[in-house]
């Protein structure tokens, strides 16, 4: 209970400087630290030891960390290589006839590949863009390492000790939610809850020491569990500054009026800008400091293939990559407004599911 309240006292004190959500678009890297909760291992002495009855090894939880690099396709789905690090010390050896004296720790570390997806939560109609829940999954392979893994059992007046390092398949399932920061565009605050699981049948030497004799072998343990809550942070390269919320849902195009329009055209379920769409955005922008201008819209539309949904939140993937390239030509980001408009107003009229260059494009119009 106090490691969740510690969890959602710091998520509240981190708001007031929290920017709106986008999707992470391009290379990024992550790093997190917190709390591991490892579950009890089954334990099975090879016949040498002595040791007839099967037992477990309980642990007390520890540090855990991790570390990543990853690509951001920019409609939510992300790909990251990590690097992890968990420790936790031995508590107790049960399944003896008499309570036991425990000692020594176990690290867990390894290399995991991790699938993710960002709900950016606009794009699904929610009004809450400060916040990016996501999910994903992981494979991988972890080391076990056990060091100086001891036990004292008073009634046989022997003492069990296991090291060394054994490793296999690796599998972990991650929930979390990202919070961004207004001043730096890219860097976000990160909380996540992640389940790892390690195979079993891991092989470490083993002995077993009393005053008359000594015997050594080996020890195997049953599968691996751990239980994960980490704080982190996570930074995406080239990121735009995030540009004002959407609206909840599609409103009305504004009126035509005498004004200087430019459009930006855009390929097909794409939210990039080529040099082409630069070039007309830089004259966009050197135009306004032109004229003495109200303010500038910059309105984003798709064609009407894919869902009305999906069309939503890619019309303001498609205005926030324009006003934020305007932003970087100098147009003050307080004079945009910025809004998607999805499959509606279409230069083009044409039938549901039809992919037309002209409709997927963003209007730039200095009133």
């Amino acid at each position: 209970m106090t490691l969740r309240t510690g969890l959602l006292a710091t998520t509240l004190l981190a708001l007031p400087g929290v920017a709106f959500a986008q999707p992470v678009s391009g290379l990024y890297v992550g790093a997190g630290a917190g709390y591991n909760i490892p579950q009890y291992e089954h334990l099975q002495p090879s016949p040498g030891l002595g040791i007839t009855n099967h037992t477990k090894l309980e642990f007390d939880g520890g540090f855990a960390g991790v570390g990543s690099v990853g690509y951001g396709l920019g409609n939510g789905l992300r790909f990251e290589i990590e690097g992890d690090y968990r420790l936790s010390y031995l508590h107790k050896r049960g399944g003896t006839t008499s309570p036991s004296s425990a000692s020594g720790d176990q690290q867990e570390y390894g290399p995991m590949v991790n699938a993710l997806y960002d709900f950016y939560l606009p794009s699904f109609g929610i009004n809450v863009p400060w916040v990016t829940p996501y999910v994903g999954v992981g494979a991988g392979y972890q080391f076990i390492n056990n060091e100086s893994v001891r036990s004292y059992n008073a009634a046989t007046n022997t003492s069990f000790k296991s090291d060394g390092t054994a490793g296999n398949f690796a599998y972990q399932g991650i929930v979390g939610a990202a919070f961004p920061i207004a001043m730096v565009p890219g860097l976000a605050l990160t909380a996540e809850y992640r389940f790892l699981g390690v195979l079993g049948d891991d092989s470490f030497k083993a002995g077993v020491y009393h005053p008359t004799y000594i015997a050594r072998g080996n020890a195997d343990i049953s599968d691996k569990f751990d239980h994960s809550f980490l704080l982190g942070v996570r930074y995406a390269f080239g990121q735009a500054p995030a540009a004002a919320p959407p609206a909840p849902t599609p409103v009305a195009a504004p009126t035509p009026s005498a004004a200087r329009t430019y459009l930006v055209f855009f390929d097909w379920d794409k939210a990039d800008l080529t040099a082409r769409s630069r070039q007309i955005i830089g004259e966009a922008a050197q135009a306004s400091t032109h004229v003495s201008y109200t303010r500038i819209e910059v309105n984003g539309y798709t064609d009407l293939s894919g869902t009305p949904q999906y069309n939503q939140g890619l019309s303001v993937r498609r205005a926030r990559a324009v006003a934020g390239e305007l932003v970087r030509d100098g147009v003050p980001q307080s004079s945009i407004d910025m809004h998607g408009y999805g499959e509606t107003h279409p230069l083009v009229p044409t039938a549901q599911g039809v992919r037309e260059p002209q409709n997927r494009r963003v209007e730039i119009i200095i009133r």
